[in-house]
């Protein structure tokens, strides 16, 4: 059972004298999915830097419990915090493209606790991710954007998480790999007891896996949704994703 939780309170941040984030609070609870729904430009990847410690913010905290144990994250650096078992898969995947699969998903396993049970879940990876089984020594480069996508989830789920961060896992993908990604983030979550959350732009798709989910406008919560029905009937969800 997941026993892993993310609280978000105040947060303001940005690049220089742009003001990105602005008074962001939110709240990740254990074994959750939570969507944090946004177009471009809206500030969902600068709120995950925030979280991984890759930005620090002006103001506002980012707490994560872990087993009973509450870790301030702001001040930590990004390696202090994927120790902790907060990882991150990033937008564009972000892989070795000149390496095979597996050399990609071994290097996922580098902090301590990962290293420990890397063969587990090595196996684990490719029973969930049958074709990266069959092409565990393809270069990754040479593969389609959907298998590549498929190896950033499996490089994060190497690391052992136990808080999960996605960033726009159906960028760049093809409507049957988008269909496919989710469903594999929302299975990955049951199997492993995840707490999870994931930034996505589709909004079709993503509240087919979600608890919950935040509407990030202008880098600022414009809406909290409790369930997926309550973001559906939501204006600025029609507004901007129904063109309703």
């Amino acid at each position: 059972m997941a026993t892993s939780s993310l609280l978000i309170a105040g947060l303001q941040a940005g690049y220089g004298a742009v003001r990105v984030l602005e008074h962001v609070s939110l709240e990740v609870r254990p074994g959750e999915i939570v969507a944090l729904l946004g177009t471009n430009g809206n500030g969902k990847t600068t709120l995950m830097r925030c979280i991984l410690g890759l930005l620090k913010p002006s103001e506002g905290t980012v707490v994560a419990e872990i087993d009973g144990q509450r870790f301030d994250l702001v001040g930590r650096s990004p390696e202090e915090i994927v120790d902790l078992g907060i990882v991150l898969v990033p937008e564009g995947r972000r892989l070795f493209p000149q390496l095979s699969v597996e050399d990609n998903l071994v290097l996922g396993a580098y902090r301590p606790k990962a290293r420990a049970a890397l063969k587990a879940n090595l196996a684990f990876c490719y029973e969930s991710f049958p074709r990266l089984l069959e092409r565990r020594h393809q270069r990754v480069g040479s593969m389609s954007g959907g298998e590549q996508q498929m190896v950033a989830i499996a490089r994060a789920i190497m690391s052992a998480p136990r808080i999960l961060l996605v960033d726009e896992p159906s960028v760049g993908l093809a409507p049957i790999m988008v269909k496919q990604t989710i469903d594999q983030i929302g299975s990955l979550k049951t199997r492993l007891g995840l707490t999870v959350l994931m930034a996505e732009q589709n909004f079709t798709q993503a509240i087919r896996i979600a608890d919950r989910g935040y509407v990030m406008v202008h880098g600022e919560i414009a809406f909290q949704g409790n369930s997926a029905a309550e973001l559906n009937d939501n204006h600025l969800i029609r507004q901007f994703y129904l063109g309703l």
